[in-house]
């Protein structure tokens, strides 16, 4: 398959989204990014997309370090929506949990 610029951005607009996320979660894995690092999202069950974004990374100009994450998978998404109830009237004020 081939992607178009459109879709490019995208994939990679919610991989960048979900390492920042990682990170967020996980910041040891800062310490191992070098200052000034190009970091270069690789994901793996994703052939053209892990392509594509090693080869734009091999053809830049690079001024600084470069590190490539190998991403497994995404997880599919979840909302994070607790108890969501459907009503016609609104409650004059929010409910105590």
């Amino acid at each position: 398959m081939t992607y178009n610029r459109e879709t490019i951005i995208e994939k990679n607009a919610t991989l960048s989204f979900e390492f920042e996320r990682y990170m967020l979660e996980h910041p040891a894995i800062l310490e191992r990014i070098p200052s000034g690092a190009e970091v270069v999202l690789l994901p793996n069950d994703d052939p053209e997309l892990y392509r594509l974004n090693l080869e734009a990374a091999q053809t830049a100009d690079k001024v600084g370090p470069v590190v490539y994450v190998e991403i497994e998978a995404l997880a599919p998404a979840r909302s994070r929506l607790v108890k969501p109830r459907l009503t016609t009237r609104p409650a004059l004020r929010p409910v105590a949990a």
